[in-house]
């Protein structure tokens, strides 16, 4: 396939959704996971008709032994990988930490960072046999300004946003770019959820937040290590 070929978590709704729909649209072949086959064909259907190419794999995050055949799958089918947008995100339990239960916090860690780490691990021998292999992790603002009762998801993301420092300095000689970025407070369901009182229109839609995030997976970009703040490019 002469298109980038770029997997995407998270794809059915939200920022996720969006940037496949954008990345299509930019020539590359979207491999889109999600949990929902219906909403995965829906979207399958929307690149179509605009003349976009998609690959849709139903996936749950959580399931570890699910990576490995995924893996298996795409160096089949693609024999590489160029693109990996690890955008799926879990919110978790918003309120006191003593409130939260183990199980939903486990869960947050593992949609958030954990997931993340097997994706690395599964995908980087693909990236590798790009010519231009190039990753963006989706973290968010409450790393660098934490704040009260959002404890287990903004853990998971200061973790996350560690472990893509690591991956960038592991392949600084290499030609794979590793970059955050910061969406910023974006329009979605789950901006909704957790800030239920806000007036979602005060905010930017996902289609121009993910349209920021398409340079990120291209050939041309030449940054690494970066963690791109969205609200300084609207």
């Amino acid at each position: 396939m002469d298109k980038r070929i770029t997997l995407v978590t998270g794809a059915s709704q939200g920022i996720g959704r969006a940037a496949c729909l954008a990345l299509a649209k930019a020539g590359h072949h979207v491999i889109g996971l999600a949990r929902s086959k219906k909403a995965l064909e829906a979207l399958d259907d929307e690149i179509r008709a605009a003349g976009g190419s998609m690959t849709l794999i139903p996936f749950d995050l959580k399931d570890a032994a699910a990576y490995e055949p995924l893996g298996q799958a795409i160096n089949e089918k693609f024999g590489r990988l160029d693109g990996l947008l690890g955008n799926a995100g879990l919110l978790g339990h918003i309120g006191p930490l003593q409130a939260g239960g183990e199980r939903q916090f486990n869960e947050t860690i593992d949609v958030n960072l954990s997931a993340n780490w097997r994706l690395i691990r599964v995908m980087d021998p693909l990236l590798r046999r790009s010519e231009a292999p190039r990753a963006v992790f989706v973290t968010s603002g409450v790393v660098p300004r934490p704040r009260a009762f959002w404890g287990p998801y903004q853990a998971s993301k200061a973790g996350l946003e560690a472990l893509v420092y690591a991956w960038a300095d592991e392949n600084e000689q290499t030609a794979l770019r590793v970059n955050l970025f910061d969406p910023g407070a974006t329009r979605t369901q789950m901006r909704a959820d957790a800030m239920p009182g806000e007036d979602p229109m005060t905010l930017p839609s996902a289609e121009a937040v993910a349209a920021h995030i398409v340079p990120l997976l291209e050939a041309t970009e030449a940054r690494t290590k970066a963690r791109i703040d969205v609200r300084e490019l609207l």
